[in-house]
């Protein structure tokens, strides 16, 4: 049995995994790492940091680092941009539950429609409440 990984439909991954990358960012930080974009440099040393914090499948952590790129991506678009700026820094904990759980080809990334969609049902779903959507989606 071969451990490839399919790059035309990544594994979906728990959020708490995620987060590793999102955490690393926001401790170096470069939380507004989802506003700004990353450099290719960034990247890299973001992988090297959470490389052995995720689990010890390779494919397993492939997945995670790909959805992550995808995710800072995803940002690119000015919708949720606009969506950042309104909301602030309690967006990033629903951001990565939606980039974990949503379907991702890396030809293509996200569906930044889609992904606003989710991500705006998903932060209606748990009120505005910056706490009470880290509390919500970490248990």
């Amino acid at each position: 049995m071969s451990n490839r990984l399919d790059t035309t439909d990544v594994p979906l991954v728990g959020t708490h995994e995620l987060m590793l990358p999102m955490q690393h960012m926001i401790d170096t930080e470069r939380g507004l790492a989802m506003l700004r974009a990353l450099s290719n440099a960034e990247l890299r040393e973001v992988d090297h940091a959470i490389w052995d914090k995720l689990d010890a499948d390779p494919s397993r952590r492939v997945a995670v680092l790909l959805r992550f790129r995808a995710l800072i991506e995803v940002f690119k678009a000015r919708r949720l941009k606009d969506l950042f700026f309104n909301r602030g820094f309690q967006i990033i904990v629903p951001a990565v539950h939606v980039a974990a759980r949503m379907r991702l080809n890396t030809e293509w990334g996200f569906n930044a429609l889609k992904f606003e969609r989710a991500l705006r049902d998903l932060l209606s779903q748990l009120g505005t409440g910056a706490g009470e959507t880290g509390e919500r989606l970490s248990a």
